[in-house]
């Protein structure tokens, strides 16, 4: 189910990423959602719809993050 807010993300989302990158996901997962509601517009069709959303959120996050040498989310300079 698409996310209302980030307070609503999953834990390793919430715990571990920055309000921006979070903000990120929430928006990617969402969309995702619209557009891949039909299995047939996903790549596997036997992956459920809440894989594919989080698969395409994590993919948005690293467009713009990755985690440093401390195992930090940080923003790509």
């Amino acid at each position: 189910m698409p996310y209302k807010a980030n307070s609503e993300l999953p834990n390793a989302v919430k715990d571990n990423l920055p309000k921006e990158a979070q903000d990120i996901y929430k928006s990617a997962y969402n969309s995702a959602w619209e557009q891949y509601k039909d299995p047939k517009k996903r790549d596997n069709p036997d992956d459920s719809l809440e894989e594919v959303c989080h698969k395409v959120a994590w993919a948005a996050v690293k467009e713009k993050y990755h985690k440093d040498s401390k195992g930090n989310w940080v923003r790509d300079s």
